[in-house]
């Protein structure tokens, strides 16, 4: 999909891909650029992220002997 980088160097998502990706006004984006490109990714709210680990194990994540306690 090709957009045009305006004089103030502003570009316009698409709709359908506004759409698609649940983008709002005002929401931020994160911005990587690997070599020559550039990928916007909307950030999410920590509410959204709710859950979307559920179910996932933890064996062999972490060593439970090498727990270190602060007090």
């Amino acid at each position: 999909m090709e957009v045009k980088v305006s004089s103030k160097y502003q570009i316009v998502i698409p709709k359908d891909v506004r759409e698609l990706l649940n983008i709002k006004k005002g929401q931020s984006m994160e911005m990587i650029i690997k070599g020559n490109s550039i990928s916007l990714v909307p950030e999410k709210p920590l509410s959204e992220l709710k859950g979307f680990l559920k179910g996932m194990k933890l064996d062999g994540i972490r060593d439970e002997e090498e727990r270190i306690d602060y007090y």
